[in-house]
C-alpha cells in the first residue's frame, strides 16, 4: 500500500482529496465535487475508484438519495500510523523517500501552475522563502503548533467566488552548519 499512497500524495489531484478527506473524517463525492469545482466530475469519480481499489480509501456509508445511493468515504487506514513506522525505523533512507514524494507532488503542482498561460505572480500572491531561525526545541514546538492552529482555522473555509484554492507546504530542516 505504500507504493499507492505515494502515488496519492504525487498526484495533485489524489493528493488534494486525500487531504480533504483526512480532514473531514468522512465525506462524500458531492461534497468533493462542491469543495473543487475545478476537478471535472469524471476526473474525481475516477479518483476515488483507484483509491477504493488501491486499499487507501473505503466506504463507510451508503445513502439512498433521490433514486442513487450516495457513498461517504474516508481513509482506509490513519495516515498518521505511515509516519510512526517511519519514525519508529528510524530511517533515514525511508523518511528520505517520504520528503521526495511530499517534493515531487509539491513540485508538480507548482509547474502546473507556473506553465499556466494565465498565470499571474504578483495577483496569485505566490511565493516561497527560507527562514533560517535560532530556535530552542520548545521555540520551535510552539512555532510549529501555532502556525499549524491558523491553518487548521483556515481548512474549513468553505468555497466562495471571491477564495482561490491555494496549497500551503511546511518543511522544518536543520540548517547547513553557519561558521560563527
Amino acid at each position: 500500500m505504500t507504493n499507492q499512497l505515494m502515488d496519492c500524495i504525487t498526484n495533485p489531484v489524489k493528493c488534494k482529496l486525500l487531504l480533504e478527506i483526512y480532514s473531514q473524517g468522512k465525506t462524500t463525492a458531492k461534497h468533493l465535487a462542491d469543495t473543487y469545482y475545478d476537478i471535472p466530475q469524471a476526473t474525481l469519480y475516477r479518483h476515488l475508484k483507484k483509491m477504493l481499489n488501491d486499499g487507501i480509501l473505503q466506504v463507510v456509508e451508503e445513502t439512498q438519495v433521490r433514486g442513487t445511493v450516495e457513498k461517504s468515504y474516508a481513509l482506509a487506514s490513519d495516515l498518521s500510523e505511515h509516519m510512526e513506522t517511519v519514525l519508529e525505523e528510524n530511517s533515514g533512507e525511508l523518511y528520505m523517500q517520504y520528503f521526495m514524494q511530499y517534493i515531487i507532488g509539491f513540485a508538480k503542482q507548482f509547474q502546473a501552475y507556473c506553465q499556466s498561460p494565465n498565470i499571474k505572480i504578483k495577483e496569485d500572491m505566490t511565493g516561497f522563502s527560507l527562514a533560517p531561525l535560532y530556535l530552542s526545541d520548545d521555540e520551535l514546538t510552539s512555532l510549529v503548533t501555532r502556525i499549524s492552529q491558523v491553518i487548521d482555522a483556515a481548512k474549513h473555509n468553505a468555497p466562495a467566488p471571491e477564495r482561490k484554492l491555494r496549497t500551503i507546504g511546511m518543511i522544518v530542516s536543520p540548517a547547513e552548519k553557519m561558521e560563527p
